[in-house]
C-alpha cells in the first residue's frame, strides 16, 4: 500500500493557507458544492486565460472571488466589460452579490496548475509526450525552481496497456513540511482516452510564520514584483491590501 497525500492538502495549516476562506454555520454543504461550482464555471469559462487557483472568501451577502492567472488582460477585456460580464453571470449562480479581484502570476513556469494544463493541452495537439515534458522541467529549472518532476499515466503514444512514467530534475522534498511544493493534476483527452499529468514543483523553504491566507501572501508577492498596479485589477475594496 502507498501512503501518499496532496502535499497541498498535508501543509494546509503549516505553510499553506486554504483557497476557502469562510465560517461554515448550518448550511456548510450547500456553501461547499456551491464553491465548487463557481471554480468549475470559471475554469471553463476562462478556459483560454491561463487560470490557476480560485480564491473564494465570504461575508453576510458578499463573495470574494479571486482568480489567478497568467494572462490578465483576457478576464479584464476592454475597459474591464468583460470582468462586468463574469461578475453578472456569478451574480446568477450564487444569488448574492459578486467581487472579482484579479492577480497576475508572474512566473507562469513555477506554477504546477499552468505546467500541468501547459503538457496536457500539447499531448492532445499530437506533441511527443517526452518532449513536452523535458520542456516543461527545462522552463521551470530555468526559472531558479530547486525541484520539478512530472508524472504522466495512462496509454502512452497510444499502447495497448497503460503505464506510468515520471520524469525529474532537483529535488522534491516531500515530507519536509518548510518545503514549499506546489501540486496539481490535469487530465489530457486523446482519442486513445485520458492520460493523467501530475506535477510537483519545490520553490524553496519556507523559515519562521508564514502568513496562511492566500490573499495576504499574493499581494506582498505583487508588491516585491515592483511593477505598479500590478495588483488586483479590480475591486474597490481590496481585502488582501487592508489585512496587512
Amino acid at each position: 500500500m502507498g501512503q501518499k497525500t496532496n502535499p497541498i492538502g498535508n501543509r494546509l495549516g503549516i505553510i499553506r493557507g486554504w483557497e476557502s476562506n469562510w465560517y461554515g454555520g448550518n448550511d456548510y454543504g450547500d456553501k461547499l458544492a456551491e464553491d465548487d461550482k463557481i471554480r468549475k464555471y470559471i475554469h471553463a469559462r476562462l478556459s483560454k486565460a491561463s487560470v490557476s487557483r480560485v480564491i473564494i472568501e465570504r461575508t453576510l451577502k458578499l463573495i470574494t472571488v479571486t482568480i489567478t492567472t497568467a494572462r490578465p488582460g483576457i478576464i479584464i477585456g476592454k475597459g474591464g466589460q468583460e470582468v462586468d460580464k463574469l461578475k453578472e453571470e456569478l451574480k446568477k449562480i450564487t444569488d448574492k452579490e459578486v467581487q472579482i479581484n484579479i492577480f497576475e502570476i508572474k512566473r507562469p513556469e513555477l506554477d504546477a496548475h499552468l505546467v500541468g494544463s501547459s503538457v496536457a493541452r500539447q499531448i492532445e495537439n499530437r506533441i511527443s509526450y517526452r518532449r513536452a515534458i523535458k520542456m516543461a522541467i527545462a522552463a521551470a529549472m530555468r526559472m531558479n525552481a530547486e525541484g520539478i518532476k512530472i508524472q504522466i499515466s495512462g496509454r502512452l503514444n497510444g499502447a495497448e496497456m497503460a503505464r506510468a512514467e515520471s520524469y525529474k530534475d532537483g529535488r522534491i522534498p516531500l515530507s519536509t513540511f518548510r518545503a514549499d511544493i506546489d501540486y496539481a493534476l490535469v487530465e489530457a483527452h486523446t482519442t486513445y482516452g485520458r492520460l493523467g499529468v501530475k506535477v510537483w514543483i519545490m520553490k524553496g523553504e519556507v523559515f519562521g510564520k508564514r502568513e496562511l491566507s492566500p490573499l495576504v501572501g499574493m499581494a506582498k508577492k505583487q508588491e516585491k514584483g515592483g511593477k505598479p498596479g500590478a495588483g488586483p485589477a479590480r475591486g474597490g475594496n481590496n481585502k488582501a491590501r487592508r489585512r496587512k
